[in-house]
């Protein structure tokens, strides 16, 4: 007996006010895009999933490697591309979506930088060629339901830290209407050890970033503002605001 394929959500699109949202059968935005900037990052949390840029030297990051988990509407994976010249994967479980990306929201054709790989994103990333290579890890798996995040386990983190270059960093959106916060925080300190892990407070629309550090730091508050100033001169990102709302989980 053959099996039947796997049944994915309807990928929908909706526009208001000059930005194109995608949606997954529902009311709930999966990603956005301001249709006459399209290689920009529209949303305030997938601005501040950007945050790895302030633990790294800004004239490094053209080549280095960034994997998005999750693709929704592109935008990280579109930024990384285009406006830091990084060299892009990014793993997303349906086909459709992808699709829809590359017609009506601007994602480019896969090329030497650029790979969307179809697959489960939980499965994929314990493949050994990802293992050590990834500078830059943005994880946003949401359903159609847009509930909790689809991944959220601490052996799941444990599997993200090990994608990650020794100055590697992962950023993860636990924005959920049933997500508990500090549920998934002490997953991912559990993965990552407490002194690797900050936080963001929440934006208006409720989505919570964390990052996580492969290494685990403490630059200096005036390294880091100096860090702010230069991303925020070299790519336009708001990186001054982030360190009023940005802070690590333990001193």
């Amino acid at each position: 007996m053959k099996s039947r394929a796997r049944a994915f959500s309807e990928v929908n699109l909706s526009e208001w006010d000059g930005v194109r949202h995608l949606h997954l059968g529902s009311e709930w935005v999966q990603g956005s895009m301001r249709i006459d900037a399209p290689f920009e990052l529209e949303l305030e949390y997938v601005q501040r999933m950007m945050a790895w840029l302030l633990f790294v030297p800004p004239a490094s990051v053209a080549g280095r490697h960034a994997m998005q988990l999750g693709l929704g509407a592109g935008a990280i994976t579109k930024y990384c591309y285009k406006r830091l010249r990084m060299t892009c994967t990014a793993i997303e479980i349906n086909p459709r979506v992808a699709d829809v990306c590359r017609a009506w929201l601007k994602l480019p054709p896969d090329d030497a930088r650029l790979r969307v790989v179809i697959a489960d994103a939980a499965q994929e990333i314990r493949r050994d060629e990802w293992l050590g290579t990834v500078d830059a890890l943005a994880v946003d798996l949401y359903d159609d339901e847009a509930a909790a995040p689809v991944l959220d386990s601490a052996d799941f983190y444990a599997d993200c830290r090990r994608l990650l270059t020794e100055d590697g960093c992962m950023t993860v959106n636990l924005f959920g209407r049933s997500a508990h916060f500090e549920r998934s925080l002490a997953r991912i300190a559990q993965a990552f050890g407490a002194r690797a892990v900050w936080a963001f407070k929440p934006t208006r629309e409720g989505n919570a970033v964390v990052l996580a550090q492969r290494t685990p730091t403490r630059p200096k508050r005036a390294a880091l503002h100096a860090q702010a100033e230069a991303i925020e001169a070299r790519w336009g990102l708001p990186a001054g605001k982030w360190l009023r709302v940005f802070k690590a989980i333990e001193k």
